[in-house]
């Protein structure tokens, strides 16, 4: 069920009375705080810190407690945003030709694992067709024809834009997207790359990984940038594997991870657990 707290994140430089500041802000507008999180950063000098509030007593609705609060920020040098629990975020999937990453994450929204509406499942396959239409999701197709990888992309685009999606995510969509893609959903796109990055970027880790003769495999969601695989890490998982395994057994493990780990990914996000700092996150779990 969706919260109706109030998500406050933060991320400033240190000093003495940020916590305090905070959590007496929300005191004395007549909040109580549900849940509260926060790191420093020593090395960096960073401080973050996430707060949930019940708003049921506060005199101040949403777009109040944003104007009231924002002088706050400002004199401290605070980086902030306010977020609501109640209003469900809309995920866009994209999905491509392997189906074990699209149709858990459907499992996990239609389950409730995972708070969010699904707003879209979009692919260049036909394959993850029959799965949404099970769920009631809506699906649409959209090949990609050779020379004409522009135009595909401004058609995905536009069913995103039409959906209403807060977030997409790429649930093994395995086309890399331009810039002008990334720069429309800043930190709004989420990846599944099978691998433990920055092991093993790019195309085929898991024959990478077996040519390399490692003892662990893994699996890495990240928030996709405009250099490949290279974003900021929300979540990430291994697995052991031996000299018996073959690539078969790599590419099967492999897929288990990464379910696993797009899963946390995408409910992390959506819980708003997740302050992106620099090419970092500090992720509040």
């Amino acid at each position: 069920m969706a919260s109706s707290t109030i998500r406050l994140l933060i991320s400033c430089p240190d000093a003495r009375g940020l916590i305090a500041e905070a959590t007496t802000f929300v005191r004395d507008h007549g909040g109580n705080i549900l849940e509260a999180d926060q790191h420093t950063d020593p090395t960096q000098g960073r401080f973050f810190m996430r707060l949930e509030i019940d708003p049921g007593e506060l005199d101040l609705d949403q777009d109040a407690f944003a104007r009231a609060w924002a002088p706050v920020a400002a004199r401290l040098s605070m980086g902030w945003r306010l977020a609501s629990g109640e209003q469900r975020k809309r995920i866009a999937l994209l999905a491509g030709p392997q189906t074990h990453c699209v149709s858990d994450i459907l499992y996990r929204v239609w389950s409730g694992e995972i708070d969010a509406e699904i707003a879209c499942v979009v692919s260049n396959h036909e394959s993850a067709g029959e799965i949404a239409a099970s769920l009631g999701r809506p699906f649409t197709h959209l090949p990609v024809a050779l020379g004409d990888e522009g135009e595909q992309e401004r058609a995905v685009r536009d069913v995103l834009d039409a959906s209403g999606a807060d977030v997409v995510v790429l649930a093994r969509y395995m086309r890399v997207l331009s810039p002008g893609f990334v720069a429309a959903y800043p930190n709004r796109i989420i990846n599944i790359h099978h691998s433990f990055l920055p092991a093993f970027v790019g195309a085929k880790p898991y024959h990478q990984a077996f040519a390399r003769g490692v003892k662990l495999i893994g699996a890495t969601s990240h928030y996709v940038t405009d250099r490949l695989d290279e974003g900021p890490i929300i979540a990430q998982q291994t697995s052991g594997i031996s000299h018996r395994d073959t690539i078969e057994d790599l590419v099967r493990k492999g897929r288990d991870l990464e379910r696993v780990v797009l899963g946390e990914a995408v409910r992390l996000h959506v819980e708003d657990r997740v302050i992106i700092d620099g090419n970092k996150t500090v992720v509040f779990e």
